[in-house]
């Protein structure tokens, strides 16, 4: 057996330990489960670091461009091949940035930051558009970075479907850029460490907030944007960290930051494996965790992100193919499949998921 930190964990793998969430010992997934794509993404639901797994074959990793998916198909076009070096240019810059706040503050501007992730948002066609090129991204070394300007992105077309005004979309963008700033301030060694976190570790890990907060605390910029390095981690049912706070105590820019945070940790594509089917995401939104967020940000998210896939192509985990034609309102990860002559309401079939846009 060996212990695999999350990102790394494919389908067909064997927990050979219990799995335990941090907040409430809650247990989230038994000793002996195969993962699959729903189980890797509930692991990072819970901001699960690292986990036992059996020995797994050689051959089980599988290539890291299956060409029939959609994401490596994406890959293979010039948009997303702009795309990439642009996002990547955005990434020099926030590094850049980063070191000189932590180094230099009096010269640090977030706009010489936030301008390129505007340039890459406006060059896209839509939404959903940007959505599958964030979510194709491979991992890098600096995944952190990376993991900053997905969010920031995110948070601004969460900002778009919340109707807020412009200064507060840009002021959402900034936060989900800068939200987990104090995790770049956590020894490299704890985070990407390949065996269990001892407990004092895992405290290492959630001093982050903080430590983003006292960064940021005496810069020019909005309490919204300190506050979401601060409490992208609570939660409205009070089991987030690090000081427990329920709904209205948690600032609403942080909340839509937590969504944006937890999503993009659920979806991205990994080094191992293609990005994970947003349905299998919304899913986890639905079964675990509406009480957890904001009502009207988490709905709103979902519900858009929803409607961005009506009359695409899916695949089911039973390997049947057809074309989502109708969106449940009530329950927004079951839509209604349209198979061949045959139309499938999969609110009627629990055993059934969509498992990969096509």
């Amino acid at each position: 057996m060996k212990r695999l930190i999350t990102k790394k964990l494919v389908p067909g793998m064997v927990l050979s330990d219990n799995v335990y969430a941090h907040d409430n010992n809650q247990l989230i997934l038994p000793k002996g489960t195969v993962l699959d794509n729903q189980a890797i993404t509930k692991l990072s639901f819970y901001s699960i670091l690292n986990v036992l797994v059996e020995d797994p074959p050689d051959d089980l990793i599988p290539p890291q461009d299956n060409s029939r998916s959609y994401a490596a198909r994406l890959r293979q076009t010039e948009e997303f091949k702009e795309f990439k070096r642009d996002f990547e240019n955005c990434a020099s810059k926030f590094k850049a940035g980063i070191e000189v706040l932590i180094n230099d503050k009096e010269h640090f501007d977030v706009d010489s930051m936030i301008s390129p992730i505007y340039d890459l948002i406006h060059k896209s066609n839509s939404s959903s558009n940007l959505f599958d090129m964030i979510h194709s991204l491979r991992s890098y070394d600096d995944a952190t970075y990376v993991h900053c300007i997905s969010v920031a992105m995110i948070c601004n077309i969460l900002g778009q479907w919340l109707k807020m005004s412009e200064d507060d979309i840009l002021v959402l963008t900034e936060c989900g850029l800068l939200h987990d700033i104090g995790k770049l301030l956590i020894p490299n060694e704890i985070i990407t460490k390949p065996s269990d976190l001892t407990s004092a570790e895992y405290t290492v890990v959630q001093t982050h907030p903080a430590q983003g907060y006292v960064i940021l605390t005496d810069l020019n910029l909005s309490d919204h944007v300190k506050n979401a390095a601060l409490m992208h981690h609570e939660r409205c049912d009070g089991t987030g960290y690090p000081a427990r706070l329920k709904g209205p105590q948690i600032d609403f820019f942080a909340k839509c930051v937590s969504i944006a945070d937890v999503y993009d940790a659920m979806t991205s594509a990994r080094v191992y494996r293609d990005p994970l089917c947003p349905f299998i995401a919304i899913e986890m939104f639905e079964s675990e965790g509406l009480q957890k967020y904001d009502t009207n940000a988490i709905m709103t998210f979902l519900q858009n992100i929803v409607n961005t896939y009506l009359l695409n192509r899916v695949r089911l985990n039973d390997g049947r193919e057809g074309e989502i034609i109708f969106i449940n309102r009530d329950h927004l990860s079951r839509p209604t499949i349209k198979i061949d002559n045959d139309y499938l309401d999969l609110t009627q079939h629990p055993e059934l998921y969509i498992e990969e846009i096509l």
